[in-house]
């Protein structure tokens, strides 16, 4: 499979051709014939000020390589869609670096092996005027299921909630597991959706980063289900309202006694609402706010609940309708049947980011993060961060 490393190549060069080539070049050609093909670039740089037993910079990132086949366009299938994307993760980790001892990492964007991953490779097809939407292929669980936007740099405010703390059980961006979804959407009332993923912890493995195949250690299936309520009120404020849980059935060791469960499971809610109507002339400017909830079986899991609420404020001023501000808090609690032995409570962590939008592919977020009780330890000192995320878009 490492054959597949020119694919990603390829797909990069094809996105970056068509940077400088303007709206109906290279690129633009391509999608009018069924090939959206798209390159991407995030970095996150980030130093303790405070906190840790030493100061330090560290620095990860991430690429990405993607391509969107439109199979009615290039096959004449109906609503059918080929998604293949490939990342590549490289870099340093601060909070292990510099011992922060935070249960949550400061850089969002390292972890899960630094290395190539198949991200995405999955056919999707709709039926009954897109009411019925499925998907069989590479997934990964946060895809569909807990979706949330990586806005933010600490983890316990990025991505999808339960892969930042029921990591044995549910993957998030960049690993993805042979799985299939299916959605079906009400009109006037939102959607309701099943997944059926593969649960085998060799998905994990650097060396299977690039294997499209599934290893032989798959021992049960993580089966989610979600409900959304999306909802306009006003006709001005709209929002999303996810109600989810899983089961994982592939067998779990206990968190405290030796013996093992047959199961693990949890669930989660994922709010996201317009609160302001758009600013006058630019309907995309103004404030919404968001809540996110998750919670683990303390059967099996060492962080048992994670809690985050926060606000995006698109176009915070008229001469910068495009840049965002972005506010947060989070907590992050430590099981009581862990803790009770090492003394962990919860670990609660503040940030806050200005993304300065300088072309349409290009933003700077400036960052700073504050951390109390790293580690879910009273007794650690309070860790202060402060960060630049670049990001391209091609």
């Amino acid at each position: 499979m490492k054959l597949l490393l020119p694919l990603a190549v390829v797909f990069g060069w094809c996105a970056c051709a068509h940077a400088g080539s303007g709206e109906g070049g290279f690129q633009e050609r391509l999608r009018e014939r069924g090939v959206d093909l798209h390159a991407g670039y995030i970095s996150q740089a980030a130093t303790n000020v405070q906190g840790g037993d030493r100061q330090m910079w560290r620095y990860a990132d991430e690429w990405t390589f993607s391509a969107s086949l439109d199979l009615e366009k290039l096959l004449g299938l109906d609503a059918a869609l080929l998604q293949m994307t490939l990342t590549d993760r490289n870099g340093r980790n601060l909070s292990v670096d510099a011992n922060l001892d935070s249960l949550q990492e400061v850089q969002g964007i390292y972890g899960r092996g630094q290395t190539w991953h198949w991200t995405q490779f999955f056919y999707g097809q709709k039926y009954l005027d897109g009411h019925l939407d499925w998907k069989i292929g590479r997934l990964f669980g946060g895809e569909d299921f807990a979706s949330f936007p990586c806005e933010f740099m600490n983890l316990a405010l990025c991505g999808p909630p339960p892969g930042n703390i029921a990591v044995n059980a549910w993957y998030n961006w960049p690993v993805s597991q042979w799985a299939t979804r299916l959605r079906a959407s009400f009109k006037g009332f939102g959607y309701v959706q099943l997944g059926v993923f593969e649960a085998n912890p060799e998905y994990l493995l650097t060396r299977r980063g690039l294997d499209l195949g599934s290893p032989s250690s798959a021992s049960g299936v993580l089966v989610p289900l979600e409900v959304a309520w999306q909802p306009v009120f006003d006709g001005r404020y709209a929002g999303s309202y996810k109600f989810g849980a899983w089961y994982n059935s592939r067998r779990a060791t206990d968190v405290g006694e030796r013996r093992t469960h047959r199961g693990s499971h949890g669930a989660y809610v994922n709010f996201l609402q317009r609160l302001t109507p758009s600013a006058t002339g630019d309907a995309n400017r103004g404030v919404s706010g968001f809540l996110n909830a998750t919670f683990v079986d303390r059967d099996t899991a060492t962080l048992d609940s994670q809690i985050a609420l926060g606000a995006f404020i698109a176009g915070p001023f008229a001469s910068r309708p495009a840049d965002q501000l972005g506010l947060a808090v989070g907590r992050t609690h430590a099981n009581s049947r862990v803790a009770a032995v090492v003394r962990r409570k919860s670990e609660y962590v503040a940030e806050v980011f200005y993304r300065l939008q300088i072309v349409s592919w290009l933003d700077l977020r400036p960052t700073a993060q504050y951390v109390r009780n790293p580690g879910g330890l009273a007794q650690n000192e309070d860790d202060v961060v402060l960060g630049l995320r670049i990001s391209a878009n091609l």
